[in-house]
């Protein structure tokens, strides 16, 4: 059986023992099972977390070393085997390390400039790590010159994972970057370009936490006015971040994730544990300010707003789960390091802050900056929330206006998204001052035919010459081919590199892939190279985007049911989430793909959308916007639980929430703002795309379209058949604690709930 205990005075904090006294039997039930578990001995929880914090930081250090740059491809496909056979067999015929080789004003076939080349490129050769070397010098092939002859290329491969890769780039760039003589020497291709860009996150991720703190202790401080209330979200935070990057460095230990996870770390970490925090301290001062002595106010809190925060950290999680059905490892990297710093911030709310409210009691008011700033003479200050309610009583007396012209303006903000262009991660990903992006950009506008950016088209199988060159005149007979060379012969294996005529994954591009698909051979033939890469990403993508979006919706719907009891309400919250999202993918398209705001934001657009990214963000972006729905309806199905009054009801949970979800995606959008001031374009894009949908969700959806169409909807939106009301008597659970109440049909009236002992 449950044990109950008495309250202390009002003002007492608990026992030193930590013990809980007993219960006379009246009044409200004092703590027991999981309150008395995270309170019976507060230091105790509070020092074991402090030794594990610090294991963490031990464990977690020199995490983001051990992160790839890459994983935007399809583990099985098609492109992805073929590349990995042309590494093996013709370490050549892929080369991701160019040097860029300048002759000033003079030419690269004047006799001391080509000496120099041949020499650089000898000494490239006998570097270990490194084959397929190649020049212009050695051939004198057209595509490795530029066309004003003042620049021309060396090519060559580093073999091994992305890790060795940028161990032997780091070892061997600085002797042959800069000035060799007559030449200048700048390094570019897919490795430099990789590694440049991790390196870039790394020091934006530091200036964005530097960023994100102080300004989130100021909005923290604003919004509890107590200096003490305020540090405990932020603790929350820092806990969380740094114990999921221990879990991503036991991670890569037994496969790769992306240095991009470390961004949704930071947001995710001090975002959701602001979130739980805020939610959870305010309703403890709420308590408190009922009389409450704390240890009950911890109780009452962790049975009401402890509950909301578990089936909160739920949702999130299942949307971020739903990477983990894609076979990239860019988008499963953000599943773990997503799923684990929610279930961490969760576990530090739920565990952590109880035991540090106990011990703090009425302390946790402390240090109210705010009254130096108010007047001694001051009004009465009017009750918490009246603004809030004021606005519920608006949109419900004018609710087919609002329900009508919100959505609306959603749709439009988001019709941009209709005319948007898939492409893949390149180098304008990075500043256009970045070595490597700027040797691709001397490529793009310099040198015939997209040097690196040609289609390879690996042959499997026992061939004669003349297949071969038969095979040959097919593929250059095609409309979109405007060179190809090749074959080279190893075994039963031949390789064709093909230039296209455009740009190296535009449309012409992606429908040669496909022409050289269709392409009868006598042997095997397997296409990679840039544009196939995207082809079978945007195929990959849309395979399972179907599946993800399913299990999101059902097991998001489920969860709410579970909270709430009502049919309407679960399909209601996937509709109104995903209306919410418009404004963002709206705005990607209109600034990042089109250019508008490019110089105020700092980026070069790619002219594209990176493939995965709206699956990224839209995973992301909607498990937050549930968070802030089961904020409000945990809220309004207490109060209706509570009174039977629908509208009151609904009044009464945007009165009490209002202003702190708010509060949460202000905090949580300057985050992303402060992660939107990446140099990368992506990470960019991920910050501010997310400050926006969460800003939007809180402000539009949930203070306006969320009451009006429950107002529309009425006592209707409550309504489940008898079978699921059993279902969620027995399972469910609410905001006001235990197991949900079963309503008699058709009557206000309900069972009180029933806690198991």
């Amino acid at each position: 059986m449950t044990e109950v205990n008495t309250p202390a005075r009002p003002g007492e904090g608990p026992p030193a023992t930590g013990d809980t006294p007993p219960h006379s039997g009246d009044g409200p039930a004092r703590p027991g099972g999981w309150t008395r578990f995270v309170t019976a001995r507060p230091r105790l929880s509070l020092l074991v977390a402090l030794v594990l914090t610090a294991l963490a930081v031990l464990a977690g250090g020199g995490v983001a070393d051990r992160l790839g740059s890459g994983g935007w491809e399809d583990p099985a496909a098609e492109s992805t085997y073929a590349t990995k056979a042309l590494e093996r067999e013709f370490p050549g015929s892929q080369p991701n390390l160019l040097l860029l080789v300048g002759a000033g004003r003079g030419s690269v076939d004047d006799p001391a400039v080509a000496a120099e080349a041949r020499s650089l490129t000898a000494r490239l050769a006998a570097e270990p790590g490194v084959t397929g070397v190649g020049s212009y010098w050695q051939g004198k092939s057209a595509a490795l010159r530029a066309e004003d002859g003042r620049e021309a290329l060396i090519a060559a491969h580093i073999t091994g994972d992305e890790k060795a890769m940028g161990a032997t780039l780091d070892r061997i760039a600085p002797h042959y970057r800069g000035t060799h003589g007559p030449v200048q020497v700048r390094i570019g291709g897919i490795v430099a370009v990789r590694h440049e860009m991790q390196t870039i996150i790394q020091e934006d991720l530091t200036r964005a936490e530097l960023i994100a703190l102080p300004v989130t202790l100021v909005l923290l401080v604003m919004v509890f006015g107590s200096a003490v209330a305020a540090l405990l979200p932020l603790g929350i935070g820092i806990v969380a971040i740094l114990g999921t990057n221990a879990v991503l460095r036991g991670l890569t230990s037994f496969t790769d994730v992306s240095v991009f996870a470390l961004n949704l770390t930071t947001a995710l970490g001090l975002g959701l544990a602001i979130d739980y925090a805020l939610f959870i301290v305010r309703r403890y001062r709420e308590e408190l300010s009922t009389g409450a002595d704390p240890l009950t106010a911890v109780a009452t809190t962790l049975r009401t707003a402890g509950r909301t925060v578990l089936f909160s950290a739920l949702t999130v999680a299942v949307s971020l789960a739903a990477m983990m059905l894609f076979p990239q490892y860019f988008l499963r990297s953000f599943a773990y390091a997503g799923i684990a710093v929610v279930l961490l911030a969760a576990a530090a709310a739920l565990i952590l802050l109880p035991a540090a409210l106990v011990l703090l009691g009425h302390r946790v008011n402390s240090l109210d900056l705010r009254r130096l700033f108010r007047r001694r003479d001051r009004e009465p200050r009017r009750p918490q929330g009246t603004l809030w309610a004021r606005t519920a009583d608006l949109v419900m007396r004018r609710a087919p206006l609002f329900a009508v012209g919100t959505a609306a303006l959603l749709v439009v903000l988001g019709t941009p998204f209709l005319g948007v262009t898939f492409g893949t991660a390149d180098d304008r990903q990075l500043p256009s001052t970045a070595e490597s992006h700027v040797v691709q950009q001397h490529l793009r506008e310099g040198f015939p035919g997209s040097p690196g950016g040609g289609l390879e088209v690996l042959a499997e199988g026992p061939a004669t010459k003349a297949q071969y060159a038969a095979y040959r005149q097919r593929v250059a007979a095609l409309p979109e081919v405007a060179g190809v060379e090749g074959p080279l012969v190893k075994g039963d294996a031949a390789y064709f590199t093909v230039r296209p005529r455009g740009e190296a994954v535009d449309d012409p591009a992606q429908r040669l892939v496909g022409d050289l698909r269709a392409l009868p051979t006598p042997f095997d033939t397997k296409v990679t190279g840039t544009a196939a890469v995207l082809v079978d990403t945007k195929h990959a993508i849309a395979e399972r985007l179907p599946w993800a979006a399913a299990f999101i919706a059902v097991v998001t719907v489920l969860l709410v049911f579970l909270l709430t009891g009502s049919v309407l309400i679960p399909l209601q919250a996937v509709v109104l989430n995903g209306l919410s999202l418009t404004a963002m993918f709206g705005a990607v398209v209109w600034v990042f793909q089109d250019g508008h705001l490019s110089g105020a934001l700092g980026f070069t657009s790619p002219g594209s959308i990176e493939t995965t990214l709206p699956v990224l963000m839209f995973c992301v972006a909607f498990g937050l916007s549930m968070d802030y729905g089961v904020f409000l309806l945990s809220r309004i199905k207490e109060e209706y639980d509570r009174t039977g009054d629908h509208e009151s009801a609904v009044r009464h949970g945007l009165q009490r929430t209002g202003g702190l979800i708010t509060a949460a995606a202000v905090i949580l959008a300057v985050v992303m703002v402060a992660i939107g001031t990446s140099r990368v374009t992506n990470t960019k894009m991920l910050g501010l795309g997310i400050a926006l949908a969460v800003l939007m969700d809180a402000m539009v959806v949930r203070s306006l379209l969320v009451p009006a169409i429950m107002r529309l909807t009425g006592r209707a939106t409550w309504w489940a058949p008898a079978p699921l009301r059993r279902f969620h008597a027995r399972f469910g659970v609410s905001e006001g604690g235990g197991q949900a109440p079963e309503r008699r049909a058709g009557s206000e009236e309900h069972r009180e709930p029933v806690t198991r002992a």
